[in-house]
């Protein structure tokens, strides 16, 4: 039997409480904590809603607002209805049932729902998929990531391997580096360079981010003598290391730096679930990066879908 259920708007007087749920939630990440959210809360406008029922808090949903349409969220690479254990499918389609006559009374007319992909979830928590499609949601948007479960790898191809190999005779050192401005500026060229855009962060932001979160944030290296020839930045959490970023200057490129980086993190990373290249998408998931998605698949990876909604309120 579902009980009453309430929508409030998230204040910062919540925080104690919003960051407590998402520590103990089956399908949040550290993504989800305020300190996190407000890195650029100059570039959005919050709209978190959290979900109490007689007086306990069983939903949490990290949201903005633009004109009449609140995206869950902008700023970050997922986001949906993160809630606990005691979430079940019944009291998942109430919520979305209070959170559509919510959204209609503020004068909001549409959601982008960016469901958190399943790779990320404790326990299973695809009950607001189920919800959200029993309100005629449409899918609007699939990226692509590239995973490797890391229980049964896949076999590296022969060209990675033999790239492994020859990085290994180049004098490489594979080591966790603090230095993100150097990282980030080699990722700033290469993007700039090659797609004529920018990093979604600036070395600035990606270093405040790793001081607020050192035990998530982390950026591994490849080293020749002392310079950084590559780096790869991983965002942990419970069951996957997921590379945010991930970029090699022209001396790594020649050294195969980036497979042996790649070859000692996943060996790092052999107790989570799962390792996560990220996505090969552009143009809002239609066009594949066959060039890049190929480079991951070759390490053993295989395709995880990263998706988006819209529901008209």
């Amino acid at each position: 039997m579902v009980k009453d259920i309430r929508v409030v708007r998230y204040e910062p007087k919540y925080k104690p409480f919003w960051d407590k749920f998402i520590a103990n939630s089956k399908n949040g990440t550290f993504l989800f904590f305020r300190d996190y959210m407000e890195y650029h809360s100059d570039r959005f406008v919050d709209y978190s809603l959290m979900f109490f029922e007689n007086g306990s808090l069983i939903a949490v949903m990290p949201a903005n607002v633009k004109g009449d349409t609140l995206f869950s969220h902008g700023g970050l690479t997922y986001g949906g209805v993160i809630s606990d254990h005691r979430m079940k499918t019944p009291k998942m389609l109430k919520i979305f049932d209070l959170l559509k006559e919510f959204l209609r009374q503020q004068g909001i007319s549409k959601l982008i729902y960016k469901a958190v992909p399943h790779i990320y979830h404790i326990h299973p928590a695809e009950e607001d998929l189920y919800a959200i499609f029993r309100h005629d949601a449409k899918l609007i948007r699939r990226d692509v990531s590239s995973t490797i479960f890391m229980d049964e790898k896949i076999p590296f191809s022969k060209g990675r391997k033999w790239g492994i190999k020859k990085s290994k005779r180049s004098g490489l050192e594979f080591r966790r580096s603090y230095d993100f401005k150097t990282f980030m500026n080699i990722v700033k060229y290469n993007l700039e360079e090659k797609y004529g855009v920018k990093p979604t962060h600036t070395a600035e932001e990606i270093s405040l981010l790793a001081n607020r979160f050192p035990e998530f944030i982390k950026l591994y290296a490849a080293y020749k003598g002392d310079n950084m020839v590559a780096g790869v930045i991983i965002y942990e959490s419970k069951n996957v290391a997921h590379a945010q970023y991930i970029s090699a200057n022209k001396e790594g490129k020649e050294l195969y730096a980036l497979d042996f980086l790649i070859e000692n993190l996943i060996n790092v990373y052999l107790h989570k679930k799962y390792f996560d290249f990220g996505i090969s998408t552009e143009k809002e998931g239609r066009h594949l990066n066959e060039g890049l998605i190929t480079f991951k698949e070759e390490f053993g990876a295989r395709a995880v879908v990263y998706d988006t909604y819209e529901m008209e309120v």
